[in-house]
């Protein structure tokens, strides 16, 4: 609204600045009036644009009334001006409209795909930080989500190839896929099997979905990757927790098996998509998860502080230039469990497990 004012008023003076020159100096400077509607049109509504049109006709009038036949053309070169300024106006007033419309619309969706999750999901405090790589658009290629299973919290980040409104289907796919089976399937092993099969259709054949799965148990965690990032364990000095067998992305048949990890109250995972290690300083170095600036942040007192230098680390890094891929954080701290929960009641995996 302060814009729009702001284009008025100065539609308004060039008009009347044009009117004073025409006037007093009495020259056939007609053209000088079209600076109002012409502006007008720009950033204003069409109704007025045609306002500032039909006075600056009036003043052409007033100024120096038609005396002859090219005075006459002046005049309606200054009508016909006004007239395209009007529908100028009106035609992108519409399309604002259209794509105000359509940007509610694309935040409607976001809210569906990445909702955003709670501060806590049974004993697991969570901080979530999201980027898309396109400034323009409000939907990524990163999913992520959480549930609270009988075994304890289950966590999901997954990046769909591509980003931007074309991974959108995709993405709503994995979502939904998620959210119909990840509450009642005990083994996470068997959860990426079923969550293939249910992507299947909606993959094309260069079409992939890397995924990480993770169910939080008292003092450890229980992770699936399947082609994705490995996670960060923070302790005394930052874990990558790479998987004992790597196994393709979903849609290019995957074969993942169960690492479990200690995960002691102390200690943070950080899950995190390639976002963050393919970003690129000026001279083309990748962003240094392992560098000690990276495990100060992470070791910050709360969650949501330890992404916030984080982000700040990978802003300094990047120079501020924008990323060339989404980015997803999700960092899950585990607090102490209740004391019936103390038992172990994870699932038994087909796949192979390990500890680390």
């Amino acid at each position: 609204m302060e814009t729009r004012s702001k284009w008025l008023a100065t539609a308004v003076a060039a008009e009347a600045a044009a009117a004073s020159v025409t006037i007093l100096t009495q020259l056939p400077l007609h053209a000088l009036l079209l600076a109002g509607p012409l502006l007008a049109a720009q950033r204003l509504s069409a109704r007025i644009a045609a306002a500032l049109g039909v006075a600056a006709l009036a003043l052409a009038l007033l100024g120096s009334p038609p005396a002859s036949v090219h005075d006459l053309a002046s005049l309606l070169n200054i009508a016909a001006v006004s007239i395209w300024a009007a529908v100028t106006a009106h035609s992108r007033v519409r399309a604002e409209r259209a794509l105000d419309s359509m940007t509610r619309l694309a935040d409607t969706a976001q809210e569906a795909l990445a909702r955003p999750l709670p501060d806590r999901v049974g004993h697991v405090d969570l901080a979530v930080h999201t980027r898309p790589a396109d400034g323009h658009a409000r939907i990524g290629g990163d999913v992520h989500d959480a549930v609270l299973t009988a075994a304890g919290p289950r966590v999901l980040l997954a990046d769909v190839k591509g980003h931007g409104v074309q991974a959108m289907r995709v993405a709503a796919a994995v979502l939904a896929a998620f959210r119909r089976t990840a509450a009642t399937e005990p083994d996470p092993v068997r959860l990426a099997h079923t969550l293939d099969e249910h992507l299947g259709p909606d993959l094309g054949p260069e079409d992939f979905v890397t995924l990480l799965l993770v169910d939080f148990h008292p003092g450890e965690a229980h992770i699936v990757n399947c082609g994705h990032p490995p996670p960060v364990r923070t302790g005394r000095r930052l874990h990558l927790l790479s998987p004992p067998r790597s196994s393709p992305p979903l849609g290019l048949r995957p074969a993942p098996c169960l690492q479990r990890v200690h995960l002691t109250p102390g200690q943070r995972l950080l899950l995190y998509t390639d976002g963050l290690t393919d970003a690129r300083d000026a001279d083309g170095t990748p962003f240094p998860l392992d560098a000690p600036q990276c495990h100060a942040a992470l070791t910050a007192p709360a969650p949501h502080d330890a992404l916030r230098g984080l982000t700040d680390l990978l802003r300094r890094h990047t120079g501020g230039l924008p990323l060339t891929d989404d980015l997803t954080l999700l960092l899950a701290q585990p607090a102490p469990a209740p004391a019936d929960r103390v038992h172990d009641t994870s699932p038994r995996s087909a796949g192979r497990s390990s500890t680390a």
